[in-house]
């Protein structure tokens, strides 16, 4: 009797023991996002000659700038989503004495996209804008609306829209009396 209830209880504490090591499954884990969301969008603004004040306003505050090469700055950003993999990208933007965008090196390339990158090459790359000519694409010839369509009401309800002026205050007088 006395074996029994302490066999019960060593038995028990056993497997208390080894369910306090699991994970519950529907337990909510949560995103761990640190460092400086960069988007595609963002590099795609960025131009060679640009301010270090301008290159601040589009991409934000760099998170490391180092203190010995100070024409440097560096966005890192990660992502672990609740129990999966750590994703990490990094960013860095190079400037002359100027002060002036001269190149930019890291996972993102200005002009293509995410998915195009992954698909196509490499994601570690470096380009210097000075060295890449700008390509002109042609524009895609925008095609009329057919008569009846969905498309073309829309149009027509938005060509005949009137723009309303917003009135503007006057002045404040700041002559003293």
């Amino acid at each position: 009797m006395q074996n029994t209830k302490l066999l019960l209880n060593s038995l028990a504490l056993a497997g208390l023991l080894a369910l306090a090591g699991c994970s519950f499954p529907g337990v909510y884990k949560i995103d761990i996002q640190q460092g400086n969301v960069v988007t595609q969008d963002m590099i795609d603004q960025l131009r060679p000659g640009m301010t270090r004040r301008q290159v601040r306003f589009i991409m934000g505050n760099p998170l490391l700038q180092d203190t010995f090469n100070t024409n440097r700055w560096d966005y890192l950003y990660s992502l672990q989503p609740g129990g999966g993999k750590r994703q990490q990208e990094r960013m860095s933007i190079f400037f002359n004495d100027s002060d002036q965008l001269v190149s930019l090196s890291g996972d993102f390339m200005p002009g293509v996209s995410r998915d195009q990158e992954i698909l196509g090459g490499s994601s570690n790359t470096t380009v210097s804008p000075q060295a890449q000519p700008e390509q002109a694409k042609p524009q895609p010839v925008e095609q009329p609306a057919k008569p009846g369509s969905t498309e073309e009401s829309i149009q027509r309800e938005i060509d005949t829209i009137e723009t309303t002026p917003v009135p503007t205050p006057a002045p404040l007088e700041t002559s003293p009396r």
